[in-house]
């Protein structure tokens, strides 16, 4: 269901949002953002689960990530195209609500919100972990309390407090990524004094079995296993919203995607397996990057990772929660979430989207404590496979918003998609491909069948109670014109 061009509004009758829009303020300053957009593509989810990755698909990972890596670029350079033309809080799901329909933007922004407060819970919960482990004298749940309770609290201070804290953390990420890379690459070349590189070399790309030991077939296999740690590279559009100059930030964003992809996935990867071989048993056992490192005889490898790992379980959580509050806010202002979500302190911060996210977020925390294999495992499968209904909902919004723009202000086409419309569509058609070839995959409790089945269960769910309120509005409106004399 969709609705026509001359029902959606023109984008000066819908209102451009601007940075001060609805009571949030510009608190995020350039080098916030640039770092935001920098360590957004960097998650956890690159440290720990790579290995499985790699034990799966062998040096042929490099083709998955590069894959994956090319369509988050495609994606983005499409949200790109939006956001620069008409910044919003709400991103994707304000572009959805405008091209598509009232019933697309509530349903990807609630489904979105979903997503990150379910990470909330995983983030915390790993976080804790790694806490617990150092200091075992404080139970893990008290850890994910505080570290919940710490980053609320800094949510609720200002957005530019987050941006401070997600500044920090970020950078710790890339400064880590960056050191690793240099130090990998020298050991590979020979050049690194004072380290055991007798397993280095780029002859492990090909040396043991191939370049891919588990033939072609298991480069998609990677790509199920890597596409998820890329969520959250649209996290510096919704952003952009609360900066000085949001069209340049969009823009700047947008336009570095690439090598940032390029350098602190692909490139930290290919180190990875050029320092060891793809089937050493450490790296399914220790993790890829700690025994890449523990291969050159670095001291106290595996707590230097400890300490990346949660720098990056902190900056997931703080974004996740700054994330969900302003998709929340974004709602609340469309009056597709309660009113209090859009209502802001003097400070510009959305109260009541911040508690509410929080809230459920330590619901999930508890359900992972309490039933770890019924009710939370439900609620992690069942929003699995919203980062590729996003970005298919951002690739059918900006199908129709290019045509918006340039009947109504062709000069905010600031940043284009290449190759529109059918660039666009091959990318469509990709993420719909990986949503069905993660239907064959039928392995454990979390296999890629149950997420999109359950994903498409809940998000079924979200869509028809969209549909529903739209038909409920739509049957008042024309009461109400009835009524008129």
């Amino acid at each position: 269901m969709s609705v026509s061009p001359r029902n959606i509004g023109t984008l000066s009758d819908r209102g451009e949002q601007t940075p001060a829009a609805g009571g949030l303020q510009a608190g995020l300053k350039n080098r916030h953002l640039s770092m935001i957009a920098i360590g957004g593509v960097i998650g956890a989810g690159l440290f720990v689960g790579s290995s499985t990755g790699i034990a799966t698909a062998g040096p042929g990972i490099l083709l998955s990530y590069a894959l994956v890596g090319t369509l988050v670029v495609l994606v983005m350079r499409m949200l790109g195209e939006m956001s620069a033309a008409n910044p919003a809080s709400g991103s994707f799901s304000a572009h959805a609500d405008r091209a598509l329909g009232r019933w697309a933007g509530f349903s990807i922004g609630w489904l979105y919100w979903f997503f990150w407060v379910v990470v909330l819970a995983v983030e915390a919960t790993a976080g804790a972990g790694i806490l617990h482990g150092w200091v075992p004298g404080v139970p893990q749940w008290a850890w994910a309390l505080i570290v919940m309770s710490v980053l609320t609290a800094t949510n609720l201070v200002s957005v530019g407090s987050y941006g401070e804290f997600e500044f920090w953390f970020a950078g710790i990420k890339v400064v880590a990524i960056g050191a690793f890379i240099v130090i990998g690459l020298l050991a590979v070349f020979g050049v690194l004094p004072g380290v055991h590189a007798d397993k280095a070399s780029f002859g492990n790309l090909t040396d043991h079995g191939g370049f891919l030991p588990h033939g072609p077939g298991a480069i998609l296999t990677g790509v199920l296993l890597v596409v998820f740690s890329f969520m959250g590279s649209e996290i510096a559009t919704l952003a952009a919203g609360e900066s000085e100059d949001p069209r340049r930030a969009v823009t700047k964003s947008t336009n570095s995607i690439i090598w940032r992809i390029g350098v602190f996935y692909l490139g930290s990867i290919l180190v990875v397996v050029s320092l060891l071989p793809w089937n050493d048993a450490s790296i399914k056992k220790e993790g890829s990057y700690v025994a890449a490192l523990d291969s050159l005889g670095i001291a106290h490898a595996g707590q230097i990772m400890n300490v990346i790992v949660l720098t990056s379980v902190l900056s997931c959580l703080n974004s996740g929660l700054y994330t969900a509050s302003r998709m929340a806010f974004s709602l609340g202002q469309r009056g597709d979430a309660p009113k209090a979500f859009a209502r802001t302190t003097s400070r510009g911060v959305p109260l009541a989207a911040i508690l509410a996210s929080v809230v459920f977020g330590f619901v999930a925390v508890f359900f992972n404590y309490a039933y770890p294999k019924t009710v939370f495992l439900f609620l992690v499968n069942s929003s699995g496979a919203v980062a590729l209904f996003v970005w298919l909902v951002i690739c059918f919004s900006q199908l129709r918003m290019r045509k918006i723009i340039q009947r109504e202000a062709p000069e905010k086409l600031v940043v284009k998609m290449w190759l529109y419309p059918y660039l666009t569509w091959a990318t469509a058609g990709l993420i719909v491909f990986v949503l069905g070839y993660m239907l064959t995959d039928t392995k454990g409790e979390s296999s890629g069948r149950t997420t999109v089945l359950l994903s498409l269960l809940v998000a079924t769910g979200v869509v028809v109670i969209a549909l529903v309120r739209q038909r409920v509005r739509q049957g008042r409106a024309v009461g109400t014109a009835a009524e008129r004399p």
